[in-house]
Parts: structure tokens; C-alpha cells; sequence
């Protein structure tokens, strides 16, 4: 076992029932301190040894740098860290209780490393792409501390396009991690003033068109967010 082999508890994953509710949901709970640091403390490093690389929109023919929609750079997790390993690991883990909890049909788990250096930012958008329907939910984990209001780069969550105010704004401060539907909900990332550090996420089916629909077993709806 390595150093950051984790034993992972889904009882205190008490926020699913908001996420069967509302389509997003917000928990400091599930990944533990040590591994937060830890992974601060890579994508830092990645960051300042120029590992990471300016991301883009869409896939394969379809992908694109587009500096007017998003400007951050992102490195792809793999196994071959041991940090980054045991944040899979974890992961996995919250795959298996919530297709438990409900019936989602989740399959695999990709996720990386991604920074907004000062003035980065990423319009208002969703996480599916284009001609696919296979990303189901969405995460993103920051590794920020003491973040201020005055540091900018929230994650903001809008009911649907047409809204003007979102229903929610996420400060990236580390240990906070968000989950929210990747076709159904709009969500955007806000101007930052300080490099901003976090992992973005998102579970999958094999086939989105033949994959449960989100159902929430009984007793579960109107848990409270953490």
C-alpha cells in the first residue's frame, strides 16, 4: 500500500440526495486533507516545471483553442503518479455509491490537473461535447487556500442559458469540490486575479442513450448540501 492508500467511507457522502434534487451539489467531505495538500502541491509544481498546456473546446477534428471562450492550461491524470492515483482511487469509489444511490450507470472516471493563471477564466458553457453523450456528471476539486471574494474565479451554476444570475457561486477554496450534471447544467468560470489550482473531473457511461436516468432511492431526497 502507498503513502496516500485511502479507505474510503460513502456514509458521509450526505449530499447526493441534493445532487438527485437540483442536478448539482457541493461537499468539503470527500477527499481528506492530506490528499488535497498533496495534490496542491503536484499541480503546482507541474505548473512552474511548464507541464501543463493550454487547453482547448471540443475533441479530435473538433478541438480548438478559442482565447475569447477559455484560457487555462490542464495536464491529464494518469496512474503512473502516486498522488494522482489515489485521487482515482477515490473517485472510483464515489462511482460505485452513487450509481448505488442512483442507478446513474457510471462506468469510468477521467479527469486533470487544470490552473487559471491571473485574468484566466472560461465563458458560460456545458460539459458535454459536441455529437457525444457519454459524460454524465461533472466534478471539479480546488486546491486553493485562503481564497478572498476579492480574488475573483468562482465557479458560477445558472438554472438554464437564458439566465443572467446564477443560482450559485463557488469559491475555489481547497477542499471544496462541486458536482453538477454535464449536459443539463450551465455553469462558467470567473475572471481570477490569483493562479487558481484545481481538478476537473467527469464521470461516464459506455452509452448515454441507454444509461439510467438520474432516480434518487427513497429517503435519500432533500439531504442536505455540505
Amino acid at each position: 500500500m502507498g503513502a496516500y492508500s485511502l479507505k474510503v467511507d460513502p456514509s458521509g457522502w450526505n449530499w447526493i440526495g441534493a445532487l438527485a434534487d437540483t442536478g448539482w451539489a457541493v461537499s468539503n467531505t470527500i477527499i481528506p486533507l492530506h490528499l488535497t495538500r498533496a495534490l496542491a502541491d503536484e499541480a503546482k509544481a507541474l505548473h512552474e516545471a511548464d507541464r501543463l498546456s493550454r487547453a482547448g473546446i471540443g475533441r479530435a477534428d473538433d478541438h480548438a483553442v478559442m482565447s475569447s471562450v477559455r484560457w487555462d492550461k490542464t495536464r491529464w491524470m494518469t496512474r503512473e503518479s502516486e498522488v494522482q492515483a489515489a485521487y482515482l482511487d477515490v473517485m472510483d469509489s464515489l462511482r460505485l455509491a452513487l450509481n448505488e444511490a442512483l442507478f446513474l450507470g457510471l462506468f469510468s472516471y477521467e479527469a486533470h490537473y487544470a490552473v487559471y493563471e491571473p485574468g484566466g477564466f472560461y465563458k458560460r458553457h456545458f460539459d458535454a461535447f459536441k455529437g457525444t453523450r457519454n459524460r454524465v456528471l461533472s466534478t471539479v476539486f480546488y486546491l486553493n487556500d485562503d481564497w478572498r471574494a476579492e480574488d475573483g474565479g468562482t465557479l458560477d451554476i445558472f438554472a438554464d442559458e437564458a439566465s443572467e444570475v446564477p443560482i450559485t457561486s463557488i469559491a475555489p477554496e481547497a477542499g471544496t469540490m462541486a458536482i453538477f450534471l454535464s449536459e443539463e447544467i450551465p455553469h462558467e468560470v470567473r475572471s481570477t486575479v490569483r493562479q487558481r489550482y484545481s481538478v476537473a473531473g467527469w464521470f461516464r457511461v459506455n452509452d448515454r442513450q441507454t444509461a439510467p436516468g438520474l432516480q434518487v432511492v427513497t429517503g435519500l431526497s432533500g439531504v442536505p448540501i455540505v
